[in-house]
C-alpha cells in the first residue's frame, strides 16, 4: 500500500495503514493487490472530480480502479472536505478519514452503491471493517 500526504504536513499514515490492513483482511484481498491512498487538498480533487467526471464542484473522495492484476487502483480523499464532514457530522476526523478510506478502497474492489442491494452489501462491509477497528461515529 501507498499513502500519500499532499495537503499538509499531519500524518496519517499510522491511522490509514491500520485501516487498510483492516480492509485487506476483511475482504480477504490479497495484498499483493497494491492500493494507493492520496490525501489532497479541495481544489485538486475539484479538478480531478472535473477531469474524470465532468463534475465541476469538490468531493470527498474519488476511487479510481485498476485493472492492473497488482493494482487494486487510486483513492484521492479531499483533506480539508473531510475536516469539514466530520464537523457537520459530528465525530472525529480519524472517523471520517478511516471511513473515506474504506469507502474508497471498496470501490476499488468493485462494490458500489447504485442500487439498494448494493449500497447495503457496501454499507454492510464499511461497517464490518470500520466496527472491528473500533471506530464508530
Amino acid at each position: 500500500m501507498n499513502i500519500y500526504n499532499e495537503a499538509t504536513t499531519e500524518n496519517y499514515r499510522p491511522l490509514l495503514t491500520k485501516v487498510l490492513k483492516k480492509a485487506y483482511a476483511t475482504t480477504n484481498t490479497p495484498t499483493s493487490r497494491v492500493i494507493t491512498v492520496v490525501l489532497v487538498t479541495d481544489e485538486k480533487i475539484r479538478s480531478l472530480n472535473k477531469s474524470f467526471r465532468d463534475k465541476d464542484e469538490t468531493t470527498d473522495v474519488l476511487t479510481f480502479p485498476s485493472d492492473a492484476d497488482d493494482e487494486l487502483g487510486d483513492v484521492v480523499i479531499a483533506l480539508y472536505t473531510a475536516m469539514a464532514q466530520s464537523r457537520e457530522h459530528g465525530h472525529t476526523l480519524k472517523r471520517e478519514l478511516a471511513f473515506l478510506c474504506v469507502h474508497g478502497f471498496l470501490h476499488a474492489l468493485g462494490y458500489d452503491h447504485d442500487t439498494e442491494e448494493n449500497e447495503r452489501e457496501m454499507f454492510e462491509m464499511q461497517s464490518k471493517i470500520l466496527d472491528a477497528l473500533k471506530i464508530f461515529r
